[in-house]
Formats: C-alpha cells, structure tokens, sequence
C-alpha cells in the first residue's frame, strides 16, 4: 500500500493552485495507513481534507480525490477502525463537494474527461461487497454513489419516439426525463432527453433506457451515458 501512494505522482495531478496542496495527499494516506488510533487518524483527516483530496472548509474536491478513492477504500477495509471512519468519511465529501472551474474532470482509460463525482462512484461500485459489509456508513454511501449512474449502449432499435437503448445500467436513473453526457473514444455528445423504460432484475445490469428524438445510429455500440447534471457540478 505505501509503495502504491508513493507511486503516484500527486504534483502531476491538476488542481486549483489557490486551494490544491499535493504534498497533503501522500502524507495524508501514508499516516491514514499508519494510524493505530484515533487521534493519528484525525490528524491524517486533516492533512487529506484541508487541501488534499478535499478542501473541507470551502467544500471544494480536486481531481487527485479520484487517484486517491481506491487507496481510501482499501484502508477502510484493512486497517485501525479510526482510520477506516476517516476515509469514509473522506469518500463521503469527495463525493458531495462540488470542483473549481478548470478541473472538474478526471481522464478515464479511454482519454474521455469523466465528471469527477462520476469516476468516484465508479470506484465505490467497485468495492460494492466490502462497503455493504461497513454498516450503514458503507450503505450510505453506495446510495449516494447510485445516482452517479452509467449506462453502456450495447444494441439500439428504432421506435415511435426515438430510439431503445439495450444495456447495461450501474447506479440508479431516477424516474422522469433526464439529459446526459454520451461519452465515446474521447469524444462527448449531449443527449437531452432519456427516460429509464425498463430497470434490470435482481442480479442483472441489464436495462432498457428510452432516448427521445435520437435515432439508433447516433447512438453508437459501446458508448456510455452519464448524468449530465454532473458535468455541470462547479463550485
């Protein structure tokens, strides 16, 4: 684990110059990792969220709080109870503070520049078994990350309004019309109105999305749908 954080090049990651403290993020997950009580961990709390992962009094997120998301959950999994609370904690308010300008995304494998809120949520679905074994704390926050949804179009057919969209669904689209970001090879696409027609069973991901006013060959094989609401998220 410590190899992992020193690994990481934090200086490399964007962040508002004015808030963003790189130095705080490895010296913050080192002593989380270290922390063998409670007051170790609170001092770790507050090297991550004063300008590290977050900055707690502005309510503000910083890029490097994506980076940091696995290394966050594998200490709340393997480490001191005080340390797993703080980096919950830490995961709860990187998912709920808004970024600057500037630098509200996060590359994803792909090149595509992915809402931060988004790339976070996409983390702790990762972990969905160790979090729903956290008590409420860990419930709680894969609720919230469910409304950071993602769907991937795997088959298109024509129909009277637009188009059904065949998938698989992460996370949970509200009822109602929604827009989103369609995101392919790097490239993002605005998509104004989709409605969730079919939601997936137990044990399944598979859905079936309505997009109005869109025809199968604007939505390509293998795109993905994010909320567009989240790309709009600025402090």
């Amino acid at each position: 684990m410590l190899d992992e954080i020193d690994a990481v090049d934090w200086g490399s990651i964007p962040g508002h110059p004015d808030w963003y403290e790189p130095d705080r993020v490895a010296r913050g997950l080192r002593a989380l990792f270290e922390a063998a009580n409670l007051v170790q961990a609170a001092e770790a709390g507050s090297l991550l969220g004063g300008g590290g992962v977050v900055h707690g009094h502005s309510a503000a997120v910083f890029p490097a709080a994506v980076v940091a998301a696995p290394l966050l959950l594998d200490i709340a999994r393997q480490r001191h109870p005080a340390a797993r609370e703080t980096a919950l904690g830490l995961l709860d308010e990187a998912l709920s503070f808004y970024p600057h300008a500037g630098y509200t995304r996060a590359e994803a494998p792909d090149g595509t520049a992915v809402p931060i809120c988004c790339a976070i949520a996409h983390h702790l679905r990762a972990h969905t078994d160790v979090l729903a074994a956290m008590g409420k704390r860990g419930k709680l926050l894969l609720a919230e990350a469910a409304a950071h949804w993602r769907f991937e179009i795997r088959e298109c057919v024509a129909d009277s309004s637009g188009t059904a969209a065949f998938g698989l669904l992460a996370g949970a689209i509200p009822d109602g019309v929604h827009a989103a970001e369609m995101h392919l090879a790097g490239a993002i696409t605005m998509v104004s109105e989709l409605a969730l027609e079919y939601p997936p069973t137990e044990g399944s991901r598979e859905a079936c999305l309505q997009v109005i006013a869109r025809h199968p060959g604007e939505l390509p094989t293998g795109a993905m749908l994010l909320p567009a609401e989240c790309g709009d998220r600025v402090h």
